[in-house]
C-alpha cells in the first residue's frame, strides 16, 4: 500500500451515557457531554440511540409513547442552537413522533451552522426478548444516505442496522466517509454466559463494514443497568482497515474524541479496491429474502 503523507484530520466525538428516568435530566447530561467533546476539539459529535430516556423497549407498554417527540421538538430546539454555538456537526438520535399513531426510531444531523442537514429513520427493527421495537417503531422510509456536512459526508444507521452489510454498503456507495451507529445494546441474565462473545461479534461486524467499504465506523453505545439489560458500552471508532483507534469503558460513562484522517480512505481503497471489483451484474438475488432450492 502506498505511503500518503497528506492528512485531512476530522475530530470525532462520542458521548457514552448512563440514562436515568427523567428525560430533561438526560438532555442536560447529553449537553454536558457534547460540550466536553467540543472542548476537546471534536468537530462531529454523536449521541447514543434514544438518548433522552432509558431503553423503554424492554416491555410493550402504550404509555411509553409519551416519550416520543416531534421534529421540531425538545431535542431539536435545544441541540440545534448548541451545534451552531459550538460550530460542530451533531448527531441526535431520538424517538420521533411523526404523526398520530406513527413513530420512528430516528436521528437528526445538525450541521455546524445549526441547520438540519439530514434525517435518518432506522430501517431494521428488531423484535426479540427485551428488545420489542416493532411495537413502537415503524420501519424507516427515507433510505440509506450520505449527509453532506461542514466536516465531511456522514452516514447514520441505528443499532440493529449494525448487523446488515447491505445498509453499510449502500450508505458508503452514496459517498459516506463515516458510518455512525448510535446504539443501545447489552446483555440480559439469560445470555450473560455468552455476553463477551456477543460484544466481540458486535465489534467485529462493524469493523468489517469499515474494511469492506474503506470508511471510518463510529459506534456509540450506552452504559449501565436498566431493568433487565446491562448495557456494555465499549463505544469505539475504527479506521478503513478496521483498526480500533479508541474505545470507551464497558463500565462507565465516557466522552471520547478521536482523530480520523480522511486521506486513509483514498489510500486504503487504492490498496484494497473492493468497490472497483464488485460484480454488480451478478447480485440480483440480493433483493430476495431467501433462495429456495427451486430458485438456485
Amino acid at each position: 500500500m502506498s505511503t500518503n503523507t497528506k492528512t485531512e484530520i476530522v475530530k470525532v466525538g462520542l458521548v457514552q451515557m448512563a440514562c436515568g428516568q427523567n428525560p430533561d435530566e438526560n438532555l442536560k447530561e447529553a449537553i454536558r457531554g457534547i460540550r466536553q467533546a467540543a472542548e476537546k476539539g471534536a468537530q462531529i459529535v454523536c449521541l447514543q440511540e434514544l438518548y433522552r430516556s432509558q431503553y423503554f423497549c424492554q416491555v410493550e407498554d402504550a404509555d411509553r409513547f409519551r416519550l416520543a417527540e416531534p421534529i421540531p421538538g425538545p431535542s431539536t430546539e435545544a441541540l440545534g442552537p448548541l451545534a451552531k454555538e459550538l460550530s460542530i456537526v451533531l448527531i441526535v438520535p431520538l424517538f420521533e413522533k411523526r404523526s398520530a399513531g406513527l413513530y420512528h426510531n430516528s436521528a437528526i444531523v445538525f450541521d455546524a451552522d445549526g441547520s438540519i442537514a439530514g434525517h435518518y429513520r432506522k430501517m431494521h427493527i428488531p423484535d426479540d426478548p427485551g428488545f420489542y421495537e416493532k411495537f413502537y417503531f415503524a420501519p424507516g422510509d427515507n433510505g440509506f444516505r450520505a449527509i453532506d456536512t461542514r466536516y465531511g459526508k456522514i452516514g447514520v444507521l441505528i443499532c440493529w442496522d449494525q448487523w446488515f452489510p447491505e445498509g453499510a454498503r449502500l450508505t458508503a456507495l452514496a459517498g459516506a466517509q463515516f458510518l455512525f451507529y448510535p446504539t443501545a445494546i447489552g446483555f440480559q441474565d439469560f445470555d450473560a454466559e455468552v455476553a463477551s462473545k456477543q460484544a466481540n461479534a458486535w465489534e467485529t461486524i462493524q469493523k468489517s463494514h469499515s474494511i469492506a467499504n474503506g470508511v471510518f465506523t463510529v459506534a456509540v453505545n450506552r452504559i449501565g443497568k436498566e431493568n433487565n439489560i446491562q448495557f456494555w458500552g465499549r463505544s469505539f471508532v475504527c479506521d478503513p482497515l478496521g483498526e480500533v483507534l479508541a474505545q470507551a469503558s464497558d463500565e462507565c460513562p465516557e466522552v471520547l474524541v478521536v482523530d480520523c484522517d480522511l486521506s486513509l480512505i483514498e489510500e486504503t481503497r487504492r490498496g484494497w479496491p473492493f468497490l472497483r471489483d464488485r460484480r454488480v451484474d451478478a447480485y440480483q438475488n440480493l433483493t430476495r429474502l431467501y433462495l429456495d432450492s427451486n430458485d438456485r
